[in-house]
This record gives C-alpha cells, structure tokens and sequence, in this order.
C-alpha cells in the first residue's frame, strides 16, 4: 500500500502527528511530515510512503480535516 501526503495542502494542525505518530511528525516549518517518505519528485509537495500496512494512516486520513493524507 501507498501513503500520499500532499504536504503543500497541509495546514499545519498536527491532528496526524497526535493519532499516529508512528508515522507522521509535524517538521520544523509547521506542517506535517511523513516519516521516512520520499518526496515525489514529478508533483512538489507531495510526499508517498509505501508499506504493507499502513495501520493507525486510515485513522489520520480519516481525522485529517483539509483530507491531504491518501491510502492507495
């Protein structure tokens, strides 16, 4: 599975960061960070985390309130 962050839509207020941690931090400028992602090089902004399971990111998707974070 595929965890999308468009990051360049986050509003900084840390709601993923609180449910899960164990995969998203809030980085020095504020916004949302996903652990260990890498930055999709084609869409600036955007950051993708693939993992088997993405366990506590369905409960961050889904408490996200501007729903920048995406399970493929």
């Amino acid at each position: 599975m595929r965890i999308i962050l468009e990051r360049s839509q986050c509003i900084g207020c840390g709601s993923c960061a609180a449910i899960c941690p164990a995969f998203f931090e809030m980085a020095e400028d504020g916004l949302s960070h996903l652990k260990n992602a890498i930055k999709n090089t084609e869409r600036i902004g955007i950051e993708e985390l693939e993992v088997l399971d993405p366990g506590c990111c369905k409960d961050a998707a889904d408490i996200c309130p501007v729903q920048v974070i995406k399970i493929q």
